[in-house]
C-alpha cells in the first residue's frame, strides 16, 4: 500500500501532527508520510480507542515521534503543535452506540478536544488543519446522494459533536482567518481496523467471524446500504486536502460513490474467507441511518480526488491483512 504518492509538495520540508495517530485511520496516515519521506512524524494519543502495536514498525524511525497524551488537555495540545506545519486531527470517539451509552465523554473528546486543537493549531500559526468530519451529519435526511451543502437532524450525539466540529472549523475561518478542510468520511475500512471491542465496525466484525468460522449477527434486515471507502482512498483525500488551494473553510464527502446492502457486504466477505458460518439478525442500532451514498463530486473539483479502490479490491486487501493477523495470533 501506499505506493503512489497522492501529495503535490516535497514531504522532506515539512513536519506533521497526527492525532489519534495510533488508532486505524491515523496510523494509515502515518505509515504514508513516512513512506514518503515526511520531515517528521508526531503522534499525539491517549491510547484510549488506539493500540501502541498500530505504530510499533515506525517506533525505531528517526522522523517518528509518539506523545502519550489527551486532546482534552489544552496545554498538551499546546505541546503537540509545537514546530509543526499541518495537523491531520483524526483522535475521537467514535460509534454512534458508545455516543448513546456515554454521551459526556463523547462530547468532552470530540467537541472539547476538537476546539482545543483548533485553538492550538490557529496560536501556532499551523498551515493547516485537515479534519475527519462524518457522514453521520447527513441525518435523517432522505436525499441521495449526499451532498455536503443538505443535512438533515442529527440521529445520534456522536452525529451532534461532528456536526458541531464544523460550525467551529467554519467559524475560526470566518474570523480568524485559519481555513480548515473537513473530510466527511462515509464507513472507512481497511488494514488496521480494531475487531476486537463492543464497537468494533461491522468489516472486521465479518472478517473475524468469517476467518474464524464464528457466528455474525446483523444488525436489522441487513438491506440498509452504506458507500463502504478503503482506507487508501481516505488517506489520499487527506494528503490532497493538505496542499489543497482554498480559501475559507471546506467540507468534503469522502467515499466511493457507490453502495452496497450489509448483506451483499456479509455475501462477498464469506466468498473470500469461503467461511460456511450464516449470519443470524438482530435489532437496529438506534440512531442508525437507513441508506448512505455520496456524492463526490465535490472532492474531484476542489482536491483533484480519485478513488483508486472500490469495496472489492479493498475487502481483497483486508482480508490479506486480517489472514495474517489471525495466522500471527495463532503461533
Amino acid at each position: 500500500m501506499y505506493e503512489e504518492a497522492y501529495h503535490y509538495e516535497d514531504l522532506k520540508n515539512y513536519s506533521f501532527l497526527i492525532t489519534g495517530g495510533a488508532g486505524f485511520i491515523g496510523s494509515n496516515l502515518v505509515e504514508y508520510l513516512l513512506k514518503h519521506e515526511a520531515k517528521k512524524v508526531r503522534v499525539l494519543d491517549n491510547l484510549s480507542t488506539g493500540f501502541k502495536h498500530n505504530l510499533e514498525e515506525f517506533q525505531s524511525h528517526p522522523n517518528f515521534e509518539f506523545i502519550l497524551g489527551d486532546i482534552r488537555d489544552i496545554e498538551m495540545c499546546k505541546k503537540a503543535v509545537q514546530g509543526m506545519d499541518y495537523v491531520l486531527h483524526q483522535a475521537a470517539l467514535g460509534s454512534v452506540p458508545r455516543s448513546f451509552n456515554d454521551p459526556i465523554s463523547s462530547n468532552a473528546v470530540n467537541i472539547s478536544g476538537f476546539l482545543n486543537m483548533l485553538v492550538a493549531s490557529r496560536d501556532e500559526g499551523v498551515k493547516r488543519m485537515v479534519y475527519a468530519a462524518s457522514s453521520s451529519t447527513y441525518g435523517d435526511s432522505k436525499v441521495l446522494p449526499k451532498q455536503e451543502e443538505t443535512i438533515g437532524k442529527p440521529l445520534s450525539p456522536y452525529a451532534i459533536t461532528k456536526y458541531v466540529n464544523e460550525l467551529y472549523a467554519d467559524n475560526f475561518s470566518t474570523h480568524f482567518d485559519f481555513h480548515t478542510i473537513g473530510l466527511r468520511y462515509f464507513n472507512v475500512f481497511g488494514p488496521k481496523q480494531n475487531v476486537k471491542g463492543a464497537y468494533a465496525a461491522v468489516i472486521p466484525l465479518f472478517f473475524n467471524a468469517g476467518i474464524h468460522n464464528t457466528n455474525v449477527t446483523i444488525n436489522g434486515d441487513g438491506n440498509q446500504t452504506r458507500d463502504f471507502t478503503f482506507v487508501e482512498n481516505v488517506v489520499q483525500a487527506n494528503m490532497k486536502s493538505l496542499f489543497a488551494e482554498i480559501t475559507q473553510h471546506e467540507v468534503i464527502n469522502v467515499a466511493v460513490g457507490d453502495r452496497i446492502s450489509v448483506n451483499d457486504l456479509w455475501k462477498h466477505i464469506k466468498e473470500i474467507t469461503q467461511s460456511s458460518t450464516n449470519a443470524t439478525y438482530g435489532e437496529s442500532r438506534k440512531g442508525d441511518v437507513r441508506d448512505s451514498l455520496a456524492d463526490i463530486s465535490k472532492a474531484k473539483k476542489v482536491l483533484q480526488y480519485n478513488p483508486k479502490y472500490n469495496v472489492r479490491d479493498g475487502l481483497v486487501i483486508t482480508y490479506n491483512f486480517f489472514k495474517k493477523q489471525a495466522q500471527v495470533h495463532e503461533k
